[in-house]
């Protein structure tokens, strides 16, 4: 039995194409949870002996599908995409193009959009070959990520797979399923097995991002998630406040990291940070979130990227969005030199390009519509990376955290790339940016989908007004 017994027998099912396959293209998306989806299905593809090829895709649509199926290929694996374009390949299967093992999180397509060869299941459109949790009545958004259906399909393929786990958690963690805290629903028996591995290793720390490689300072300025006065964007107000516990913050000139700090240390700063925010008025809730569970993957070097599930994601998200999935791949798979280094520099390049977008925004500031919020980044932001500046926007001074954002950016002289962000508490009061952005882009003749929590979309440029139109008006008959 798998780590996610629900899924055990589509997973099999997928698992005895692949083996019956002469050879497969493996097809993933270019985030973090897309390259640890292709990683994990790759290593579990070459130990089973069976001949592949990775392909990467921004997006996938009918002409991107279309060019996956001339490649001539009998087998086509779908990794953290494919369920919501069952409509299109269930025609290239119809048509003999190719056959196709999907294993994704996101929402399929609508049955009536679908085939013959696709059947209907509990509202959602299904396929023969189809390993996704919200088929079994697991949220694809919260409790299994793209990675975590690849890692399933891994344990079907072989159970002693186990070592994936780490990968699957990292990816977990960077498509944002442990916002609460920590990972939850099937996520958690795949912790479980990686701890079991000796792969992952699970505690409670500070849940700051950088607690590896940031110097103490920084760590602290940049706590953007809980914003406490004095400390958070503030370099000289981070130095005082550790200067004022009596640390030594540096070590032969150079600044010490969180990582560095004793046990003692540790706990002092931690006590500190959160008497400091709750007397500046933090809310109580909000302080909480200071401490949590971390994910530490102990056979990575300590002080490193690559040690942190939430650091390595991020190295991840830094290379396949500016076209280098190959690099992200390859650091996945054990490469340690020239493509961790390669990685290295796309990451500072990365955090550079956000931090001017999220100051672009702050500074532009949104246009509110009654139910919604949005931006147009035209050329100014990469059509790669303005979903994460707009989740990263939301809260911030002057855009609201009570109404889902919308970002537009340029994806070609006549399209328009958008990104849908939302939160907890929408979605619990009842919002899907997925059918949001999908039906409001096909309404206006493009195409979109994702989760229920963020979403994305690609609509005609001249259309925009109307989108906004559409996509207003299913939002406010949601939260209604």
């Amino acid at each position: 039995m798998g780590p996610v017994p629900e899924l055990d027998d589509r997973a099999a099912a997928c698992a005895e194409r692949l083996r019956a396959a002469d050879s497969v293209v493996l097809a993933s998306h270019i985030d973090a949870d897309g390259l640890t989806s292709a990683a994990i299905a790759s290593t579990a593809l070459s130990r089973a002996d069976i001949p592949h090829e990775v392909v990467f895709k921004k997006q996938l649509d009918e002409t991107e599908i279309a060019s996956i199926a001339a490649m001539d290929c009998e087998t086509v694996l779908f990794t953290d995409f494919g369920s919501g374009q069952l409509d299109v390949i269930s025609r290239h299967v119809s048509a003999g193009d190719f056959e196709a093992v999907i294993a994704d999180h996101h929402q399929p397509s609508a049955p009536g959009d679908c085939t013959d060869a696709v059947t209907d299941t509990d509202g959602y459109a299904d396929f023969e070959c189809h390993c996704n949790p919200l088929l079994v009545g697991i949220d694809g958004a919260s409790e299994l990520s793209g990675a975590g259906a690849s890692y399933v399909l891994a344990r079907a393929l072989d159970a002693g797979n186990t070592d994936l786990a780490g990968l699957a958690v990292v990816g977990a963690v960077g498509d944002m399923q442990a916002t609460s805290g920590q990972l939850t629903g099937a996520n958690t028996a795949i912790v479980e097995e990686g701890i079991e591995a000796g792969v992952l290793e699970e505690g409670k720390d500070l849940t700051l991002y950088g607690t590896q490689t940031r110097p103490l300072p920084k760590l602290l300025e940049y706590s953007s998630d809980v914003h406490i006065p004095g400390i958070s964007g503030d370099e000289s107000g981070a130095i005082a406040f550790l200067n004022d516990l009596g640390l030594e913050l540096r070590v032969d000139g150079e600044w010490r990291t969180w990582v560095d700090l004793s046990a003692d240390e540790k706990r002092t700063v931690a006590s500190e940070l959160v008497q400091r925010a709750l007397r500046r008025g933090v809310p109580a809730g909000k302080v909480e979130r200071l401490v949590g569970t971390t994910y530490t993957l102990p056979t990575e070097p300590e002080g490193t990227e690559l040690r942190d599930a939430s650091e390595f994601s991020t190295l991840l998200n830094a290379t396949a969005r500016y076209e280098r999935a190959d690099v992200g791949v390859a650091v996945c798979l054990g490469e340690r030199g020239e493509a961790l280094q390669r990685a290295r520099r796309l990451l500072a390049n990365h955090r550079r390009n956000l931090s001017e977008g999220i100051e672009w925004v702050t500074e532009q500031g949104v246009t509110d519509r009654e139910h919604l919020q949005y931006f147009d980044a035209g050329d100014r932001i990469r059509e790669t990376i303005v979903g994460i500046v707009a989740g990263m926007a939301l809260g911030s001074d002057g855009i609201s955290r009570e109404k889902p954002i919308l970002a537009f950016a340029e994806k070609s002289e006549t399209d328009l790339k958008v990104s849908a962000r939302g939160t907890g508490p929408m979605v619990g009061r009842g919002l899907d940016l997925s059918v949001v952005v999908g039906e409001a882009a096909r309404s206006v003749g493009g195409d979109g989908g994702g989760h229920d929590i963020a979403a994305g979309a690609t609509v005609p440029a001249e259309k925009k007004e109307a989108f906004l139109d559409a996509a207003d008006e299913i939002v406010a008959r949601q939260l209604s």
